[in-house]
């Protein structure tokens, strides 16, 4: 009789039969114990590491993608817009929501005076050293005027003083001294419809820091007053600012320029202290914008820092819902301009 293949001799078959137990029992242990035994072979644990991460990381997307979905915020063009718990604290006047034209008056400073005569008088201004002298409170005093004589000429405009608490000797904001002293003044006549409500198209911005957060800012603010944003947009200050405004600041937020204005007023009361503001706004605002045009980096950004002396946060990621793209931009490459969509360009 010839002698049986190797691979079918006796101890090849019991070794067969061997690894067929081990297997089986690698796939089904008979107790916890061989099933821990089985788990915590290298291969096998690390190989189940990677099946938890993997189920983990599946079951977090799509937890926050049902939470997106079915959260308030939700909008399906925006993503987001404003919670019900703001919602529902207001009541808006129609008439407001059918302007369009925003006027904004960007602070320079903190009118701390209760009585028409004290407008023009230093004592009554909180000022930083530059701003002292040199026929600044005169300049301060006409954007006011001519914000409230351009809001009486147009019944679809809201008038915005923007400006935050910025000064540590006071308790109150650029944008709230200024509308005071607008009503101290009586700008705005007879058109005061009660005591409640002195002018209703004329409205604070209350947290804006630089100018760029004045224009950014009060586009939301409009928004909280009208439940609209603007088509129309008017800004009110020094000549030299121009620009700024115009050149860099409109640009960044990406607002159409043929709806776009500025009003620049004239020089300072002396040609000296003219030049002067010149050449503090080239170095110290221009310049550094074309940098930087959302003021989030480096010089910029500190100067902020030393504005919000009180911490401040401002509301606009909730009331103002589809800028939270454009309020939170702030590139690595800090020439980068916002890409996301904005509402006004979805109007034109």
């Amino acid at each position: 009789m010839l002698p049986l293949p190797a691979l079918t001799s006796a101890a090849s078959t019991r070794r067969g039969i061997y690894s067929q137990e081990r297997r089986h029992l690698f796939l089904f242990p008979s107790s916890p114990q061989g099933a821990l035994r089985h788990l915590r072979t290298r291969s096998r644990l690390t190989n189940l590491s990677v099946l938890l991460l993997a189920a983990f990381a599946c079951l977090s997307f799509i937890y926050n993608l049902s939470f997106e979905l079915s959260s308030p915020f939700y909008d399906a063009h925006f993503n987001y817009s404003t919670p019900s718990s703001i919602l529902t604290t207001i009541e808006r006047n129609e008439r407001l929501t059918s302007l369009d034209h925003l006027i904004i008056v960007p602070g320079h400073a903190i009118w701390t005076g209760i009585k028409p005569e004290h407008a023009w008088d230093e004592e009554f201004w909180t000022l930083e050293d530059y701003q002292k002298g040199g026929g600044r409170i005169s300049a301060f005093i006409d954007h006011i005027k001519q914000g409230a004589s351009l809001a009486l000429e147009d019944e679809n405009s809201l008038l915005v003083f923007s400006g935050g608490q910025t000064r540590l000797l006071s308790t109150t904001t650029e944008a709230e001294s200024y509308l005071r002293l607008a009503l101290s003044l009586n700008l705005f006549g007879s058109h005061h419809s009660s005591a409640l409500s002195p002018f209703p198209r004329a409205t604070t911005e209350m947290y804006a820091l630089d100018s760029f957060q004045n224009l950014l800012f009060s586009l939301a603010r409009f928004r909280e007053v009208t439940s609209r944003y603007p088509s129309q947009i008017t800004v009110i200050g020094y000549e030299m600012k121009r620009q700024r405004f115009e050149e860099l600041h409109r640009a960044a937020v990406k607002f159409p320029a043929q709806s776009f204005q500025y009003i620049g007023l004239g020089p300072l009361a002396s040609e000296k202290e003219s030049a002067k503001a010149r050449d503090g706004e080239f170095h110290n605002g221009y310049k550094p914008y074309t940098i930087d045009p959302y003021g989030c980096h480096d010089f910029l950004l500190a100067k902020r820092r030393a504005r919000n002396l009180f911490l401040r946060f401002h509301p606009y990621h909730s009331s103002a819902p589809e800028l939270r793209g454009l309020l939170d931009w702030c590139p690595s490459d800090p020439r980068g301009l916002f890409h996301g969509p904005l509402p006004w360009e979805t109007s034109e």
